[in-house]
């Protein structure tokens, strides 16, 4: 089981692409929560749960650094394609956010 957190401006954007992603986890029989949550709540979440893949919302992209320096050593974390983003493309958000986990 794998979780992933996407971070967006309010956490609404993020939804359709959660479900895209969740199904192309579910066609490839890869057990995974995945959700999503405004900037605000990253703390919270990030201090109760463990969290395998942070992946951060084009409009939030200026919050990397910080959450690389704060979470990177124990969670993976890259942006999400904005090109990807853009289509909500979940099979390819959620092919990149497994990528991270193997690398």
């Amino acid at each position: 089981m794998i979780t992933i957190m996407l971070v967006c401006n309010a956490g609404m954007s993020t939804s359709l692409l959660v479900t895209k992603m969740e199904k192309a986890a579910e066609n490839k029989g890869i057990e995974a929560t995945i959700f999503a949550v405004p900037v605000s709540e990253v703390e919270g979440e990030m201090s109760s749960k463990k969290i395998d893949v942070l992946l951060i919302g084009p409009q939030v992209r200026f919050m990397l650094d910080e959450y690389q320096e704060k979470y990177g050593d124990t969670t993976k974390i890259s942006d999400i394609n904005m090109a990807d983003y853009g289509i909500m493309n979940g099979e390819k958000v959620f092919a990149s956010a497994m990528q991270l986990l193997e690398g």
